[in-house]
């Protein structure tokens, strides 16, 4: 029979990244990133994201020489960058053993090219670690979460170009100097794959600035650029401490087919296995065959140096993290209705419901998803991104938000059903544990927190902080590892 509370150690927390919670865009000699490019449009079509993320060079241009954040909410976020010993303050009320935060790049390295770090942004981020470090909170550190220096995209186009590894390496090496003695838990990229949804934000790649026809080359060639800088920090991170934990982190989109119809399964199955090859690059130290027959099918040749394969073989990673919102269908009907999910287009699951953006609620999913990654990769698992956006509403200053505490109450019985059947499953970290600016639609309205942030997204309110009604029900949670959610 299996206990009622999560593993002893399990480490429970929050996720965040830099870009949408900092602020202080241009104080203290931070550079710009792609992050600060990204405009709020109202009224944005969930079914097309593509043209939602899409960006010109003449856009960023302007980016650029606008001084305001008026359009760019990310420029602002929620003020953590002032205000971070009181988020972290609340998160510490709440019994967090961990938090995921990122090292945004242009803090350190303004246009990432510099050979010495901004020393401004190093004392930063020492006194966030300090903090946590007296508030009992480890940190999980993100190196790469939609971060990257502008100038690098310019110049580049961002992670085409192979030098940017060693810009990268650079960067990461001056975070596990500056910051070891705090950090245990790294993770090199943000849902790596996430660069053919959105390539820009993931890898500063300017569709106008690729060779014309070669953009998916040029992409997959991005991509395995940021493989091998992902191998080569895990490599300086042993060296730097073999204590030392490195994780990737990808997005899991877990497909069902929407019918037994065998063209449904194989499709389904064609989608999950792509889902999966960003992780075997990473876990596994190869590409896999049926991904390099695919590719050499649609004409796409990844140029690699003679070293590449042999350095992603001997420095794969120690754990495996993922983001998990929502699970999909597949269809051969060209018909088959289609939801939006985490910047991706799924066939609609008729079996589901789905939040206020189209994103199908499917906790069994998450159990789904731990017991497939873990049978296929047999190395610790984090869930570091999980949770659903609202329009939470203010009424007296508080919100009840009892559907949060529902949506989470769910996916933890199924976290704690995979870890009884095997699953090593470490941590959870919840996207998000306060209201942030949302990575592909820039808002603030589409809220994730527990904790509730007085703005809305032109960034007019007091920026202050309030307790939602499942911020002392996650806090219960985590003070008794689970037990709550089996009655006791």
């Amino acid at each position: 029979m299996s206990q009622s509370t999560f593993p002893e150690n399990f480490l429970w927390g929050g996720a965040i990244a830099a870009n949408q919670v900092e602020g202080g865009w241009n104080l203290d000699g931070k550079g710009l990133s792609v992050a600060d490019i990204a405009t709020y449009k109202p009224d944005v079509d969930t079914k097309n994201f593509a043209a939602h993320m899409h960006v010109t060079v003449n856009a960023v241009k302007e980016a650029i020489a606008d001084p305001t954040d008026t359009i760019y909410p990310k420029r602002r976020g929620i003020d953590f960058y002032h205000r971070y010993k009181e988020d972290l303050a609340l998160f510490a009320e709440m019994g967090f053993k961990v938090l995921r935060l990122s090292i945004a790049w242009t803090r350190l390295f303004p246009t990432g090219e510099e050979l010495e770090p901004n020393e401004s942004g190093i004392a930063f981020y020492r006194n966030v670690f300090q903090e946590m470090q007296r508030l009992g909170i480890k940190p999980i550190v993100t190196l790469s979460h939609y971060e990257m220096p502008v100038a690098l995209s310019l110049k580049y186009n961002g992670w085409v170009e192979r030098k940017v590894i060693a810009d990268f390496v650079r960067f990461a090496t001056v975070c596990f100097e500056e910051f070891g003695e705090y950090v245990e838990y790294w993770l090199t990229f943000n849902e790596i794959d996430s660069i053919h949804r959105h390539p820009f934000t993931t890898a500063g790649i300017i569709p106008e600035q690729c060779t014309p026809g070669k953009e998916h080359q040029e992409i997959y060639q991005a991509l395995h650029h940021q493989f091998v800088a992902s191998s080569l920090v895990t490599k300086v991170a042993h060296e730097k401490n073999p204590q030392n934990k490195i994780g990737c982190m990808i997005t899991k989109l877990m497909t069902y087919p929407l019918t037994c119809d065998p063209l449904d399964v194989e499709l389904t199955l064609k989608k999950n296995l792509e889902n999966n090859f960003y992780a075997d690059v990473q876990v596994k130290g190869e590409y896999p065959r049926l991904i390099l027959r695919d590719l050499e099918k649609r004409g796409i040749k990844i140029e690699m140096a003679p070293e590449d394969p042999q350095i992603l073989k001997d420095y794969t990673v120690d754990f495996l993290s993922f983001s998990y919102y929502m699970s999909m269908a597949e269809s051969g009907d060209p018909q088959a209705e289609r939801t939006p999910g985490n910047t991706v287009l799924g066939v609609k699951n008729p079996k589901l419901p789905s939040t206020e953006w189209g994103w199908q609620i499917d906790p069994k999913g998450l159990k789904i998803s731990l017991i497939e990654l873990y049978d296929r990769y047999q190395i610790p698992l984090m869930i570091v991104e999980n949770g659903m956006g609202a329009k939470d509403i203010l009424e007296e200053g508080n919100v009840h938000d009892p559907y949060r505490r529902d949506y989470f109450e769910a996916h933890f019985k199924q976290m704690k059903e995979a870890i009884d059947e095997g699953v090593d499953l470490i941590g959870y970290t919840s996207w998000a544990p306060i209201d942030l600016v949302s990575a592909g639609t820039s808002q603030l309205s589409k809220r994730y927190g527990f904790i509730y942030v007085d703005a809305d997204d032109e960034g007019h309110g007091t920026y202050d902080r309030s307790k939602k009604d499942s911020f002392d029900w996650y806090k219960k949670v985590i003070e008794t590892n689970g037990a709550i959610l089996a009655g006791e």
